[in-house]
């Protein structure tokens, strides 16, 4: 049994009055487990990930947390120490992602969480502790987006995928996963000077985020796309619905550009294309739970454990800025085990 006093070191936001103006600042801090909230299970955290939501949790947009302080992390793996439920008994090995954490529950940025087990799934076989938070979210998220475009009638032979943000979270695991299905792979991103590594992952060519991002006053563009993966949103989300070739789709999953954009219907009833929400956070257990057996199985990437670099709690900090200002490369892993 482990003791409700229990110490350990948590990532906590704060919110501090400045000239009456709230900034927010993180650092890591000591903490007990009765501290934590009310949960089913009790987690030792082995590993966690860095995605675009933490580094809004970190800035106080709260439309992500309301309250603070707060232990920002959306993501979160490690072992059951405690747990009230026969589901889960300790010393297995779980997987947490999405729901509320590290929104306002807090996250896997510390060395222990207490969640409800309805947001938990076990750490499937194939795959390791470390895998599965190079996935994460963003992993999760791009094999829901691959899913859609799949249910939705893509196949190989139609031609080229586009996928934006490809240097991010998501889009690394996208280029992956749609290479090794396959597919034709056209990564667009902002980094042109990263081209020798979108192509180490899959791309079959890369091309400059602002050759699809520029304004256009054309209802229909060129048809390209045999289907997308956006990240982006805004400008350059309505280009990609105006050049898709007939009856394809995008995948619409993020709004690192914009959440809004200036589209037209015609490409949806000149051409009938498809424009797919995609989440990750509310999914039902059961079907993120076949996400992960089949990234674990049929959909497991062989380069995976290189599309990710780690760091300590104190590395934090500067890690959220470089997310926020998209000068991040592929996944960024928090390793727990590190010492502060």
């Amino acid at each position: 049994m482990v003791g409700s006093e229990l110490k350990f070191k948590a990532f906590r936001v704060t919110e501090q009055l400045v000239g009456g103006t709230p900034h927010y600042v993180g650092g890591v801090h000591t903490r007990t487990l009765s501290d934590l909230p009310v949960g089913d299970v009790l987690i030792k955290v082995r590993y966690s990930a860095l995605n675009f939501k933490d580094a809004l949790s970190a800035q106080g947009n709260k439309g992500v947390t309301r309250q603070y302080p707060h232990t920002p992390g959306v993501d979160a793996v490690g072992e059951v120490v405690q747990s009230g439920v026969n589901e889960f008994q300790p010393g297995d090995t779980v997987i947490a992602t999405g729901f509320d954490l590290g929104m306002n529950t807090d996250g896997g940025f510390a060395e222990y969480i207490r969640v409800p087990s309805g947001w938990l799934v076990q750490l499937p076989a194939g795959i390791s502790l470390r895998q599965s938070m190079v996935l994460g979210t963003a992993g999760m998220t791009a094999a829901l987006c691959v899913e859609k475009l799949l249910q939705n009638g893509l196949s190989p032979e139609q031609g080229e995928v586009l996928v934006t943000g490809a240097t991010g979270g998501v889009g690394v695991i996208a280029v992956a996963l749609l290479a090794k299905l396959g597919y034709n792979v056209v990564a667009c991103t902002g980094k042109i000077e990263q081209e020798p590594y979108l192509r180490s992952i899959g791309a079959s060519s890369v091309i400059a985020r602002q050759a699809l991002a520029e304004p256009s006053t054309r209802m229909l563009l060129k048809e390209r796309w045999a289907g997308a993966v956006d990240v982006a949103g805004g400008e350059l989300l309505r280009n990609v619905l105006s050049s898709l070739r007939y009856g394809s789709s995008v995948a619409c999953c993020g709004l690192v550009g914009s959440p809004a954009f200036n589209g037209s219907v015609f490409p949806f009833i000149l051409r009938g294309i498809n424009l797919l929400g995609v989440d990750s956070v509310n999914l039902p257990l059961a079907h993120k739970t076949k996400i992960w057996e089949r990234l674990a199985s049929s959909w497991s990437l062989p380069n995976l454990d290189g599309l990710g670099v780690e760091i300590g709690l104190e590395e934090l900090p500067e890690a959220l800025v470089r997310l926020q200002e998209g000068k991040a490369v592929g996944r960024v892993l928090l390793d727990l085990s590190r010492p502060t």
